[in-house]
């Protein structure tokens, strides 16, 4: 059997911030991944991770659904002992807003993708602690699309199961950000 590129959307039902790791100065200590034209992204990295760590659940509670050898063919490894790694065969690209979406998004336009989220540490005294207000750019509910290729036929299923099981993405999780569901569109 030869190996197939699984389509997929994530739907946002809630705002969600992946972080870019910068700030914007007074507006905001956090910021969204963005590209070059000013929109919301998640790098495929994220997801590659995202999908390790369910599988690695699963070859804890079904290890005959899921063991080693799966997880190192399809994300490779690192050697410690011998400090090597190995790739795995699958790639994940970044999911996007469609191709439409993109270019009818004007960059004036892309600002309403965003808005700035504000949290205090409150003290024993029910009084904001000083310096603790930070405020996160967070983006709006979206649909992104992507792609993993180099899924072998007879693994599409746990690949299905294993996204299904991705429910929030990105900082504040439980918080209440980044609330998402997984679904594939197409097998190619």
């Amino acid at each position: 059997m030869g190996t197939k590129k699984i389509n997929y959307t994530i739907t946002f039902l809630s705002d969600w911030h992946a972080g870019s790791g910068l700030s914007s100065g007074a507006d905001a200590d956090s910021v969204v991944i963005k590209d070059k034209n000013n929109l919301p992204y998640l790098p495929g990295k994220t997801i590659k991770g995202l999908l390790k760590d369910v599988f690695e659940d699963f070859k804890e509670v079904q290890p005959t659904l899921v063991n080693n050898d799966f997880i190192k063919t399809y994300f490779g490894n690192f050697n410690k002992k011998q400090n090597e790694s190995h790739q795995g065969q699958l790639f994940f690209s970044n999911a996007e807003l469609n191709k439409k979406e993109k270019s009818e998004i004007s960059k004036e336009m892309s600002n309403l993708l965003y808005r700035n989220i504000a949290s205090t540490k409150i003290g024993k005294n029910g009084v904001a602690e000083n310096g603790s207000l930070r405020t996160m750019q967070v983006c709006v509910p979206v649909v992104l699309e992507a792609y993993i290729d180099g899924v072998l036929e007879e693994d599409i299923a746990k690949f299905d199961k294993a996204m299904k099981c991705i429910r929030h993405i990105g900082a504040n999780r439980n918080r209440g950000l980044g609330r998402c569901k997984f679904e594939i569109n197409k097998i190619i």
